[in-house]
């Protein structure tokens, strides 16, 4: 990357970035984001890219889910204690469905920025700059509330530390202990009318943790049963604030400029021009990093963008985040894996079920609904089978918490009951119930899909 320089994206034409109206102090506190310690570190991401090429390879799967976008007011411990163990108790259905290691990577400690399709948002006749993430203004239709405030910046800085020291205490201090997973797992599978393929599997995993304990490994004597990994992500949406955490590492023979705002990234569908200032930082830093790819994505765009972001072909560099929606998905995905298998190019493909799949109800709140959610995934295992490729994860956006933003469910969310527990401050998330349903469902696929996957990981070996 000897033509790129950590400000290079600067030059460039940029979209979906707040207009300012005092630069001075934005520019400051760039300054004093520069100076403070990193929130992640080079060594961190460098082991996520190690677990991401296995990823693309067939050799793990991908779990990544959190909030669609964090807010102050959300933020407490009692909140990223429960995404965090939903993310768990997913991640163990999951594991036991693939017979693989599943790596687990939240959207949290710094998803406090949104895209949004209109700069402006009216309400009765009112017209005001649009809501886009606590990082930016706030949610309250007034004057003051939607300026763009950069003081914002140094509050997401501040609640993504703490967040992150919250979550690495979760992950080595008892909260991962995978007995107590799947107790949690056995109380969603009561008391359901469809609850008997959950049962059945919730049976195995018991017999496999039985297995274990009586070949004498147990959380108190085996760390893999107590602790695990967990790594963050967001969207690199604010560069100037990426940019002001990101470091150069001098410690490590590879060296290399990473951002140490998270330890993955990716780029958004609306900010991914090939020419454009996002794509300009992101093909700069050494992290694993995703790239959204929509309905509107053209094959051979496409090809230029991953030749862009991994030059090298590297294994574990770039993941394409599909997000096409339930009718579209076959349509739309099967080109993109077409040209992407014929280029001989490396990637890892997850699936994004969540993004092409809003709709509004009729009680006029924007929902999304179980079925076409589902229905996504489903079409997504359904393309890569066909052309012998891998599908290599899945990419919610969801809560730990009881709310009722998205439609469908065991536990059935009615259109009619949206308003009960609608908390969501953008985009609507599936909720706890939700989100381990769906990993249930997903695990049945990739039993499913297991024995095409041994033959597919031997042919990339």
């Amino acid at each position: 990357m000897i033509d790129w320089k950590i400000d290079s994206w600067r030059k460039l034409p940029i979209k979906q970035v707040p207009k300012y109206s005092d630069m001075a102090r934005v520019n400051s506190i760039e300054k004093e984001l520069s100076v403070r310690p990193p929130l992640v570190f080079a060594e961190e991401a460098r082991r996520l890219r190690k677990r991401m090429s296995e990823v693309a390879e067939g050799k793990a799967f991908l779990l990544q889910g959190g909030d669609c976008a964090e807010s102050f007011a959300e933020h407490n411990a009692n909140n990223i204690r429960d995404s965090f163990r939903v993310l768990l108790q997913m991640a163990v259905v999951l594991t036991f469905g693939s017979a693989l290691p599943v790596i687990k990577i939240g959207r949290l400690a710094g998803q406090y920025s949104k895209p949004r399709s209109s700069s402006v948002e009216v309400i009765n006749g009112v017209s005001l700059p649009s809501y886009r993430g606590d990082m930016v203004n706030d949610m309250a239709f007034d004057d003051k509330a939607r300026e763009p405030n950069p003081e914002r910046l140094l509050q997401v800085y501040d609640k993504s530390a703490s967040t992150l020291n919250l979550v690495r205490a979760f992950a080595s201090g008892g909260m991962a202990d995978l007995t107590k997973l799947h107790e949690w797992n056995l109380e969603f599978v009561r008391g359901t009318n469809e609850a008997n393929k959950y049962k059945e599997l919730a049976a195995k995993i018991t017999s496999s943790l039985e297995f274990m304990n009586a070949c004498g490994m147990t959380p108190e004597n085996t760390a893999q049963l107590r602790e695990t990994e967990f790594y963050t992500s967001h969207e690199a949406l604010l560069l100037n604030y990426e940019q002001a955490l990101t470091r150069k590492d001098t410690i490590t023979e590879e060296k290399g400029w990473f951002a140490t705002s998270a330890h993955m990234l990716w780029v958004g569908d609306r900010t991914r021009s090939i020419d454009e200032a996002h794509i300009e930082y992101m093909r700069g830093i050494a992290n694993p990093i995703g790239l959204k790819c929509g309905p509107s994505t053209d094959s051979d765009d496409l090809l230029r963008l991953i030749e862009k972001l991994n030059p090298l072909n590297q294994a574990g560099r770039l993941t394409l985040i599909a997000r096409m929606g339930s009718d579209n998905v076959y349509k739309k995905l099967k080109p993109l894996i077409s040209a992407v298998k014929k280029s001989g190019l490396i990637v890892g493909w997850c699936c994004d079920p969540m993004h092409g799949n809003t709709v509004k109800a009729s009680t006029g709140f924007k929902t999304r609904k179980m079925d076409d959610i589902m229905a996504e995934v489903r079409g997504f295992f359904e393309v890569h089978n066909e052309m012998d490729t891998i599908p290599g994860g899945v990419h919610f956006e969801m809560t730990g918490q009881n709310v009722t933003e998205c439609v469908g469910g065991v536990y059935e969310v009615s259109e009619s009951n949206l308003a009960d527990r609608y908390h969501t401050h953008c985009d609507p998330r599936l909720n706890a119930t939700q989100s381990l349903e769906l990993a249930f469902l997903v695990a049945d696929l990739l039993a499913e899909n297991r024995v095409g996957l041994g033959k597919k990981i031997a042919a990339v070996s």
